[in-house]
């Protein structure tokens, strides 16, 4: 997709190229492939958003796993969290001693994270980590730990590279910041 085609006239910049997005990941699933050396692995993909990111971060952990994903909802058509979590598909496999990974596309507030870690902890995993491309630590409201992050991003709407507005965008294979014109119409 060329930077000049019509979805990229949305963007005020892209933030995150695709060249830095891959490098980044192929560092992460060699951080990861350390980290789970002979553990029973689960990476669980949180879907929409994370699915892209996912796939192409499975594909660089170097370790026999299983993969399971789920549908968490917070956000509706906006740009901010509702804060109220429901679980729209769950987990197919019992994670019961197992070591589970859950993958998602943007960490921000917290909220989302913290109540799927506190519902996952109740059928006893070994452990759960985080691994995130986009971690917006100064949105942060919950305390939560995030193992595994891409890149820390400043205070802004992102879309691109699984990441939506209104289900729109998710095919951009950068990641840039949305034009405010495009979401404060809609609000």
């Amino acid at each position: 997709m060329d930077i000049h085609s019509k979805i990229y006239q949305d963007l005020t910049r892209v933030l995150v190229t695709r060249e830095e997005i891959a490098a980044s990941i192929k560092k992460l699933g060699q951080q990861i492939t350390n980290d789970y050396q002979g553990k029973d692995l689960v990476v669980v993909c949180i879907l929409k958003g994370a699915c892209i990111f996912f796939t192409d971060l499975i594909r660089e952990i170097d370790l026999p796993l299983t993969t399971e994903f789920m549908s968490v909802s917070s956000y509706g058509s906006g740009t901010s969290s509702t804060g109220v979590v429901r679980i729209v598909k769950d987990l197919d496999r019992n994670i019961e001693k197992k070591n589970v990974l859950i993958v998602e596309d943007i960490v921000d507030s917290g909220r989302t994270l913290s109540y799927l870690v506190s519902v996952l902890n109740q059928r006893h995993p070994s452990s759960i980590r985080i691994a995130t491309l986009l971690d917006k630590p100064a949105r942060r409201v919950v305390d939560l730990q995030v193992q595994y992050s891409c890149f820390n991003i400043p205070d802004a709407f992102v879309v691109g590279y699984g990441l939506d507005y209104d289900e729109k965008y998710r095919n951009l294979p950068d990641i840039g910041i949305l034009s405010p014109k495009i979401y404060e119409s809609a609000d």
